[in-house]
């Protein structure tokens, strides 16, 4: 096996052994649910998201109830999670596409999934990983784009050649977890400004990581050591 690989399954290995209850954190009763709250994610926290949908799908439980939803009445209930114009236009558009052609049930294949306003590859991933069990891909969101570089498990920056990386290095029965084992990682412990890599149990397999802690200064924190890959577009969602 080669040696990239080899430590690939090593990280997730771990990643399981520190993260195995992990799950999509988006709260959501079906998947047209978790496809309106990532719709919202896009720059958004789930923490904020999830404050943000109980009321909304109290009043628009489905596609067809949203598809009729007023647009201003909506983007007054989506307004704290920012972009609310586009994020309302997306939205709408995807429950009416979905009422009209696919019976108000959100379609299960990647090529249709793509086919609805608002969704790009990360959303379809998400999606078809914790609304249906599809392993088609690995949702590539910040945390991961950031995670990936660091570990250097990828050069590349952009999503989607990230995403292809990944899936070459990882069994695809484990797809949807470890993208959602990195994300916990990248939020728990391998913070975007302040990562904790002296106490991360992935040190030894992160070249980063040990790199910083062997260069940092007697008496330093560590708080800040890790650096961050070149920031990657934020647009795919």
């Amino acid at each position: 096996m080669p040696r990239d690989k080899t430590r690939a399954l090593a990280i997730a290995d771990e990643l399981e052994r520190l993260y195995p209850e992990v799950r999509c954190e988006l709260d959501h009763d079906g998947p047209f649910q978790l496809l309106v709250a990532t719709i919202l994610s896009a720059q958004c926290t789930d923490k904020r998201v999830n404050l943000v949908t109980p009321a909304l799908f109290a009043r628009f439980p489905d596609a067809k109830a949203m598809a009729a939803a007023p647009v201003l009445e909506l983007e007054g209930l989506i307004r704290s999670t920012g972009f609310y114009h586009n994020k309302a236009k997306s939205i709408l558009g995807a429950s009416r596409l979905l009422d009209e052609r696919f019976a108000g049930l959100v379609p299960q294949t990647m090529d249709e999934l793509l086919t609805l306003p608002g969704v790009a590859r990360k959303t379809a991933n998400v999606i078809l990983g914790s609304a249906f069990g599809l392993n088609e891909g690995i949702a590539v969101d910040t945390h991961v784009i950031r995670l990936s570089g660091r570990l250097q498990l990828t050069r590349h920056v952009e999503p989607v050649k990230i995403e292809s990386d990944l899936c070459a290095l990882f069994p695809r029965e484990r797809w949807t977890r470890i993208g959602h084992q990195i994300i916990w990682h990248g939020r728990r412990v391998c913070d975007a400004r302040a990562p904790r890599c002296a106490e991360c149990t992935l040190l030894p397999l992160c070249p980063t990581g040990t790199k910083a802690v062997k260069t940092r200064p007697a008496g330093a924190t560590g708080r800040k050591a890790a650096t961050q890959p070149k920031r990657a577009s934020m647009r795919a969602r």
